[in-house]
């Protein structure tokens, strides 16, 4: 554990930097000049930022760390995936998986240490929720999958789906977001790139559509109370009818479409009548569905359908004009697939 009590210089925001520098004496757009050393072209240390003068730099150095995340393990699956096993300063750890495309790497990322949410058939709740991470260990993700990246193929996609819910951490993973996506001072992913997946927590939704432009995914996996409930206790607090309000409202002030995703489990919400259920729900949002596989694992109650059961629930969806694909995770054998992502040690 790091005892040095200075804060990371990369959990500020840059308006947060700006001002801070402002209340020292230093002229605010210096910040943009440190955040591009930061995520444009980053560097480890403050003596490697060249066009700032050296009593800057030293200045810099006596109040900040640039914090990087320690790796403590990577795990290659047979499909080329790879999970991340991060050590934080506090000694806990967080999971990242590096996903292959045909022409780019999709990197999902962490946003807690656990996760809080207790949903039934993911992994990751089963250790509970420890603590939120800062906004400096989510992007910390981004930029050592980055560094660690060589060919021709760049990382192009980020997702928050990986442990933890994004909107329990709304401040730092807004903060984290709008790095990323900063054209001019940050990280330069597109908008369109960047997703951020919630497990329906509906009363950050008027707050995210104004607060970011990234694209919105909703866990949804049942087209009523009663099962979503069931499979996710998220749904007690906000049921189907309130999510759908807001995701409606959402898609209607922003323009943009949000994906619904829905894990197909066996002879729990795979009927034709919840496939039909699922087209009415959504039929007057901009919306479209991400089928997930579930993914199996020891100690599992759940299983995953039949092919064609999947296939009917598709065609389905189709036939009623609802748009669907069928995603099928990657990073299976490594146990770094959607859901099965649960931090045990560093070992």
């Amino acid at each position: 554990m790091k005892t040095d009590l200075k804060p990371n210089i990369k959990n500020f925001t840059l308006q947060q930097l700006s001002a801070w520098l402002k209340f020292h004496g230093i002229k605010p757009y210096r910040a943009k000049q440190i955040f591009q050393w930061l995520y444009k072209r980053p560097v480890e240390t403050f003596d490697a930022m060249t066009d700032l003068a050296k009593n800057r730099r030293e200045f810099l150095s006596a109040h900040f760390v640039i914090d990087g995340l320690e790796e403590a393990r990577v795990e290659t699956s047979a499909d080329g995936s790879k999970k991340y096993l991060f050590r934080l300063d506090d000694g806990e750890y967080i999971e990242t998986v590096l996903i292959p495309e045909k022409n780019h790497y999709t990197l999902c990322i962490s946003c807690q240490v656990g996760c809080a949410q207790g949903c039934k058939f993911c992994l990751t709740a089963r250790g509970g929720f420890v603590r939120n991470l800062k906004s400096g260990e989510i992007t910390g993700q981004v930029l050592h999958a980055k560094k660690g990246l060589s060919g021709k193929k760049p990382l192009a996609n980020i997702v928050f789906m990986g442990m933890g819910e994004p909107l329990a951490n709304y401040e730092n993973v807004i903060n984290a977001a709008n790095i990323i996506t900063d054209g001019k001072y940050g990280m330069q992913f597109s908008n369109r790139k960047v997703t951020i997946s919630t497990a329906g927590i509906a009363s950050r939704l008027p707050s995210l559509g104004q607060d970011t432009k990234v694209n919105l995914a909703v866990s949804l996996n049942a087209t009523d109370n009663d099962t979503r409930s069931k499979l996710m206790p998220v749904n007690n607090r906000y049921p189907l009818e309130k999510l759908m309000d807001e995701c409606r409202k959402y898609t209607l002030a922003t323009r943009r479409k949000i994906t619904f995703e829905y894990i197909l489990l066996k002879n729990i919400n795979d009927s034709k009548e919840d496939a039909k259920g699922l087209a009415r729900l959504l039929g007057s949002i901009k919306a479209k569905v991400n089928l997930i596989l579930f993914n199996e694992y020891d100690t599992s109650i759940f299983e995953r359908p039949d092919e064609s059961v999947i296939d009917m629930f598709c065609d389905i969806l189709s036939k009623n004009g609802l748009a669907a694909m069928v995603r099928r995770s990657k990073g299976e054998d490594i146990s770094a697939a959607c859901g099965q992502l649960r931090v045990k040690g560093g070992g």
